[in-house]
């Protein structure tokens, strides 16, 4: 699946510099990809998946999906007030992407130790 994606992106930049004749930016926005794509990769390898969040049809809101079976393998903290809370992540850059319309959905993960 990974080739797949590498193909659809490079066959994308191959067309837009043919078309627009500027390889340096094309350069820079592929070496920008791969390195997004190699810190999302790191961050999945120490994670537990959680759940999706995507935008709502409207777009005026973040929709929020969590799976029930893996909300419960969480591992949890309790507050000084007794209170029991389930840390989650979201990367703020995939987040924004979804914000943005560059992606359809990005997860929600629990960080292993």
């Amino acid at each position: 699946m990974t080739s797949l994606i590498t193909f659809e992106i490079n066959r994308d930049i191959s067309c837009w510099l043919s078309q627009q004749g500027c390889e340096k930016m094309v350069k820079q926005k592929i070496e920008k990809m791969e390195t997004g794509n190699k810190n999302e990769e790191m961050e999945e390898n120490r994670s537990l998946l959680v759940g999706y969040v995507r935008k709502s049809n409207a777009g005026g809101a973040l929709k929020i999906s969590i799976n029930s079976d893996a909300f419960s393998d969480c591992s949890t903290y309790v507050t000084s007030d007794g209170q029991t809370y389930v840390p989650l992540v979201i990367s703020l850059n995939a987040l924004n992407r979804v914000i943005e319309g560059e992606r359809a959905v990005t997860t929600i993960s629990q960080m292993l130790d």
